[in-house]
């Protein structure tokens, strides 16, 4: 085995050093702009036009990231509940509760980890719950707020008619940004950073292709959260672009000399929705222990569906920002839209299983998923397990109940396994 590649076998190999490095190097970035006068903007990670923002040098927050690293860390409870405290309901988004926990209790600001924005821009796809936690947030620490209205995709596709209203948008957030940091728009910048972010998407597709292979050399769920952050905060930079090559390269050797991220790939899996975070090792460690390997996710596409082909443009730089943010991500498109995607991914990845992890709090993951089970289970035939937690809020975690329904289940498909090879 070769030493360059034998380190992949644990989680904490090269590919999460590299992401763990690159992305230490942002929030050093968000950490110092507390002090300075670097102007920043919040943003949704899903279909966002992060790429407008850096044409004017404007650094880029995300409050998802900042809920989710503090869920990692175990620190997100004590938020979730200050923000409990002053009225939201125990059913509320659990990103939301953090984020503004956090904030109300210094987080933010110059004596936080993150800078107080200078804009907030409210990409709203999807998700009408960012409406509301992004008005709070303009409220909370008096900021200006740009509303973006992206229309849901229809048939698949974005009309002349949806293009040109989004392109109108983006128009006038370019004016706002010009105000804000008294720079001229530049588009030739702007063909340069999108020149970046298609590099990066195109790394991130030949990565996902190469877990149609056997053994899969990553896990296509539990891992591609490694490449999220740069992929989704990063997007843009040469940085990230140079992140995805080395990585894609770094997987395709792996493919080559039939290594696998686990011992023994037994069973191959299709996940939907967010894992649990602050339980989020103990939670990979329950497929782990079954030689489970997921070799799709539709979570790892909220922030945009690289893998099915689409790039920007730098030869159409707005109108290919406006493109992905109606209908090249997972969160603006309709359940059965979904439905198609998962089923892609289980005839050409060649999966096993489906496995779904109902989140609950979060209502655009949930919403409808009790019928996808019972879609892919008697409609299509595809063997189908939904488990329960949240991806932020550690009081509905129960990893007894957890790993009892996890081992019935790969119990039963080893069986069937069995079975079916004894048949033969």
């Amino acid at each position: 085995m070769r030493t360059d590649v034998a380190d992949t076998k644990d989680y904490r190999g090269r590919v999460h050093d590299l992401s763990r490095n690159i992305m230490t190097d942002w929030m050093t970035q968000l950490k110092d702009a507390t002090q300075t006068n670097v102007p920043s903007a919040y943003l949704m990670i899903s279909g966002n036009c992060v790429e407008i923002l850096r044409c004017f040098d404007i650094l880029p927050v995300f409050p998802e990231i900042n809920a989710l690293q503090l869920a990692i860390r175990k620190q997100s409870l004590p938020y979730i509940i200050k923000s409990e405290e002053i009225g939201y309901a125990s059913d509320n988004c659990a990103y939301v509760k953090a984020d503004i926990g956090y904030t109300m209790c210094g987080g933010v600001g110059q004596d936080g980890s993150s800078p107080t924005p200078s804009l907030i821009v409210c990409n709203f796809v999807g998700c009408n719950v960012y409406i509301k936690w992004f008005e709070h947030c303009a409220s909370m620490m008096d900021v200006p707020m740009v509303m973006l209205d992206i229309p849901f995709v229809r048939d698949g596709q974005a009309s002349a008619e949806d293009l040109k209203y989004v392109l109108a948008q983006l128009k006038d957030l370019i004016k706002r940004c010009e105000e804000l940091t008294g720079k001229k728009f530049d588009i030739d910048r702007l063909r340069e950073i999108v020149a970046h972010s298609a590099r990066a998407e195109e790394g991130w597709s030949r990565s996902k292709d190469l877990c149609k292979h056997r053994p899969a050399p990553f896990d296509s769920y539990f891992d591609s959260i490694n490449m999220m952050g740069p992929i989704n905060a990063l997007r843009g930079t040469k940085e990230a672009a140079d992140f995805f090559d080395e990585v894609a390269a770094h997987y395709a050797k792996m493919v080559e000399e039939g290594i696998g991220v686990a011992d023994e790939e037994k069973f191959r899996t299709v996940v939907e929705g967010p894992p649990p975070y602050p339980y989020y090792r103990s939670f990979r460690n329950l497929f782990e222990a079954w030689g489970a390997v997921a070799v799709q996710s539709t979570y790892s596409t909220v922030g945009g569906t690289w893998e099915f082909g689409f790039r920007h443009d730098p030869d159409r730089p707005l109108e290919s920002i406006a493109e992905q943010m109606i209908t090249h991500n997972l969160c603006n498109r309709s359940l059965l839209d979904r439905y198609d995607q998962i089923r892609s991914y289980v005839d050409d990845w060649k999966a096993d299983a489906l496995i779904i992890h109902s989140i609950k709090s979060c209502r655009l993951f949930s919403a409808g998923q009790g019928d996808m089970r019972e879609y892919f289970t008697k409609e299509l035939g595809v063997p189908t397990l939904m488990v329960e937690s949240d991806l932020e809020d550690p009081r509905y975690y129960a990893e007894a109940q957890m790993k009892n329904r996890i081992d019935a289940f790969f119990e039963a498909l080893q069986y069937k396994r069995m079975r079916q090879e004894a048949g033969a």
